[in-house]
């Protein structure tokens, strides 16, 4: 049976949502494993309440994604963040261990990971016809996550007084 051009174009932009989705769910995923490894790093029991939220959180926003790429016909069994998660939470462990400060180089390496969950947030959401059917719920979880970089920014603040 041939495919109309109709079917083949839902089919690519499937793919596409699916792809996308999955790359933000990599994303939420090392935030999870980062805020987790924070948690553990830091002495401050007020950090450390602050980023096992924050990986609760992420656990959500991963889940309500998850849900979506199963709408759009794709596996959401990802539960490993990407590359760069790897790097980043080793990034982390290396600049507390050297640093005198721990919880200043952690919450500046946290601030680097929000920010650049944040710009894959917007690249996804600039492509709103083909994320039309969850554009709200993407903007609602890059608005969370936004509101964790500003409260970690100021800690950050505060730490540096």
């Amino acid at each position: 049976m041939k495919k109309t051009k109709i079917e083949g174009s839902k089919m690519e932009t499937n793919r596409i949502v699916i792809e996308d989705l999955k790359s933000l769910v990599n994303i939420l995923n090392d935030g999870k494993d980062g805020y987790l490894s924070a948690s553990e790093a830091t002495h401050s029991i007020e950090l450390r309440d602050l980023f096992l939220r924050l990986s609760s959180q992420r656990i959500g926003y991963a889940n309500e994604l998850k849900n979506h790429i199963t709408l759009h016909g794709g596996a959401s069994e990802n539960e490993e963040g990407g590359i760069l998660g790897v790097l980043h939470r080793t990034w982390i462990d290396i600049k507390a261990a050297l640093s005198s400060n721990e919880d200043e180089a952690i919450l500046t390496a946290i601030e680097k990971g929000e920010q650049a969950a944040i710009d894959k947030y917007d690249r996804v959401i600039e492509d709103y016809a083909t994320h039309a059917d969850h554009i709200g719920l993407l903007q609602k979880q890059r608005t969370g996550i936004l509101e964790a970089l500003k409260e970690i920014e100021t800690y950050h603040l505060h730490l540096e007084r």
